[in-house]
């Protein structure tokens, strides 16, 4: 009888889980396998194709797994990553946001100082370096406010669904 529980104990213990796996091609024709799908090149992700992967489980009984590495094992997201991947991730984005930022307002400066000497001299010749000047900083100022708004939908949305995705907890990617 005790053998015949214990059977019926590891049948119904067993389970099948499915991996996501992704399989895309380069411009070469090398074909890519991933789990992640950021690893996958933008110009890829639209054409890889997203498979499942079969794995078998066998699950133990908690007598069976040490103390310490209970104690260990924190939750973590679907590959493995835990609270201070998901949160190393935000405060890169916000580092990158202040600093892109910090350089606006500094070009924002320079750009205002232009146009004070622009609008004091009396040189065309000079009045024409001056205007070309804040032309390329204006450039540059436009160039940022890009990276700025892009860096804002990572940490806005870009992160948060990236984390739904690999079920890591809300809470570590709240920016």
């Amino acid at each position: 009888m005790k053998t015949l529980t214990l059977i019926f104990l590891f049948l119904f213990t067993a389970t099948l889980s499915y991996a996501q796996v992704y399989k895309w091609v380069d411009e070469k024709g090398v074909v890519h396998f991933t789990d992640d799908i950021t690893q996958i090149p933008e110009k890829y992700r639209r054409a890889a194709e997203e498979r499942e992967v079969k794995e078998e489980k066998i699950e133990t009984k908690e007598e069976d797994v040490a103390p310490q590495k209970k104690q260990a094992d924190s939750y973590k997201d679907r590959l493995g990553r835990g609270e201070e991947y998901w949160k190393g991730r935000v405060e890169e984005s916000r580092k990158k946001l202040q600093s892109l930022q910090e350089r606006v307002e500094s070009l924002r400066l320079k750009y205002n100082e232009l146009t004070e000497k622009f609008n004091t001299s009396k040189s065309s010749a000079e009045r024409a370096m001056i205007r070309n000047d804040r032309e390329q900083i204006k450039n540059q100022m436009d160039e940022l406010r890009v990276q700025i708004g892009e860096t804002k939908e990572t940490l806005e949305k870009r992160i948060p669904e990236e984390a739904s995705l690999y079920r890591a907890k809300p809470e570590w990617v709240k920016p």
